[in-house]
């Protein structure tokens, strides 16, 4: 690994990868079937329970041995079975009654059944548990077993959430028997503790995670032996170990290969677009940024187009709106979002006593998002056109989870590169989860902009307490058109989502939530 470092200080990474992109000629994994399917992903976990999971890449990681009562993410808009078989939602929709898939065991041998489930909600609902999204569950008042195979939510309201909430990672269901026995130790060693077609083996933190083929598992039995997630955070590496063979996938390889990789039959790039929306936050309660006109000055001073266009490839879209147009309740509140006017915005900054601007410190990740670092860089120039001095840096993933869910009395954020896709595609997550000032704000919550607007909280609330879609509809496009012009973010784009494969890896799917599925990859020699 040094000497790999020391290539790529040399820009021989570089070079290799070019060679190898024209290499059209020579097999990539050319090989029989491998016992161990490796994937390269960007960051290292920050942890393994499932209820206090922050990142869409982690959960992707623990959905390989956790299974939810519900699944919202394979097909849009459709709740489907998994480790419920079905449901019924009260008439006066207060209450949900669940029946479970009878024979399924968890990781430890101890049975999936009522009592599993209802310690699991009830776990994610117990306030000394970490659960950044415990909102998600709020209605739930009690949970009753009614049977081995059959219980039921008791809602304080109607929800439209609840169920679709209950098939994101977050609410997966634990063996409560080995949640006892790993004791504090269950974020970093779930041993036995899920249902899914792999059992967690080891955690080797900043390398990988190993995870083994479940011989018990009640679903359709996976190709691979392990899966192997390796832990590489430059996006060059991860494709020079594709290109070498080293691994059989590559989580967001570099941007500028994109192109290339495209015509390269040794390799399949699997894309598509997504709800990930990338932006800056802005410390709403944090010096220059308590003042609105700042904000907007920040907004104007950036010209995300171009950095789309020669940073990013064109691998994402300007972002018209806080939620994205292709979830429930998304609108475009401004056609080719907020346009660039750097005069503007140094009319702005005057108004607001900022005439010779300010000094702002800037983080970022690195391998986290597409060009993440790279977009940053170019971000800080750009602002300094307008006299705003970015101080840029970055560091690890896990570092920068704790970063971002820091209360406001002990938060270093003033500005910071951040995504934020949900698992249902609807904007209550994407909007209640980073702006509702009772629930986004950290450490309850992701939403690290402290963001407050008393009516941009009740029309929120309101949009969770009724299940009159069209309604719904009309609250959250009031709710968007006050968050954009308060510009508690400089909203930046969408991005897309893409993994490459080696050509014998068929079968790999890429999720509108950000998200890749090998459930039903195969291997051709």
């Amino acid at each position: 690994m040094a000497v790999l470092r020391a290539l790529v200080r040399l820009g021989v990474v570089a070079a290799l990868i070019a060679s190898a992109v024209g290499m059209q000629n020579v097999p990539a994994g050319a090989q029989a079937v491998p016992r161990q399917l490796r994937i390269a992903v960007g960051i290292d976990a920050d942890t393994l329970d499932p209820a206090g999971g922050t990142t869409t890449t982690v959960n992707n990681m623990v959905d390989y041995f956790y299974e939810t009562l519900v699944d919202v993410e394979s097909v849009p808009g459709e709740v489907r079975p998994k480790l419920a078989t079905r449901w019924q939602v009260a008439r006066d929709g207060r209450s949900i009654t669940f029946q479970l898939r009878p024979g399924v065991r968890f990781h430890d041998g101890s049975p999936m059944n009522a009592a599993a489930v209802k310690a699991t909600i009830e776990r994610l609902l117990d306030p000394k548990v970490r659960n950044p999204n415990r909102y998600l569950f709020a209605p739930i008042t009690a949970v009753e077993t009614m049977g081995e195979l059959s219980l039921r939510l008791q809602l304080s309201q109607p929800s439209p959430f609840v169920l679709t909430g209950l098939g994101t990672t977050t609410a997966a269901i634990l063996s409560p028997a080995a949640v006892q026995r790993a004791g504090d130790r269950f974020s970093v060693a779930p041993v036995g503790a899920g249902t899914g077609p792999y059992m967690f083996k080891e955690w080797r933190r900043g390398e990988s995670i190993l995870v083994e083929r479940n011989p018990n598992y009640w679903g359709k039995r996976p190709v691979f032996d392990e899966v192997l997630f390796r832990v590489v955070p430059d996006a060059g590496t991860r494709l020079a170990q594709l290109l070498a063979g080293d691994v059989h996938m590559a989580m967001l390889p570099p941007a500028p290969d994109v192109k290339g990789l495209r015509q390269n039959p040794r390799v399949t790039v699997v894309e598509a677009a997504t709800d990930r929306t990338i932006f800056l936050v802005l410390n709403n309660q944090w010096g220059p940024f308590r003042d609105v006109r700042v904000r907007q000055a920040m907004n104007y001073a950036i010209n995300k187009k171009a950095i789309l266009a020669s940073v990013l490839f064109d691998l994402g879209t300007v972002a018209v709106s806080p939620c994205p147009p292709m979830m429930f309740g998304g609108v475009a509140v401004q056609e080719g979002g907020w346009p660039y006017n750097p005069i503007k915005a140094k009319q702005l900054l005057a108004e607001a006593g900022y005439r010779d601007g300010f000094e702002v410190n800037f983080f970022s990740p690195t391998g986290r998002y597409i060009q993440d670092f790279q977009f940053a860089q170019a971000v800080a120039a750009q602002l300094r056109n307008v006299g705003v001095r970015a101080n840029l840096s970055t560091m690890d993933w896990p570092s920068y989870v704790s970063t971002v869910v820091a209360p406001p009395d002990r938060t270093r954020v003033q500005m910071i590169v951040l995504g934020w896709a949900w698992p249902v595609l609807d904007c209550d997550g994407a909007l209640y989860g980073q702006f509702h000032s009772g629930a986004a704000h950290p450490p309850k919550g992701l939403g690290p902009a402290f963001y407050r607007n008393p009516r941009v909280d009740q029309l929120l609330d309101e949009a969770r307490s009724t299940i009159d879609d069209a309604k719904r509809k009309e609250l959250y496009r009031e709710a968007q058109q006050l968050i954009w012009n308060d510009a508690p973010w400089v909203f930046l784009w969408t991005q897309k989502w893409y993994v490459a494969t080696v050509r014998n890896l068929k079968g790999v799917r890429v999720l509108p939530i950000e998200k890749w599925d090998t459930s039903n990859a195969t291997w051709e020699p």
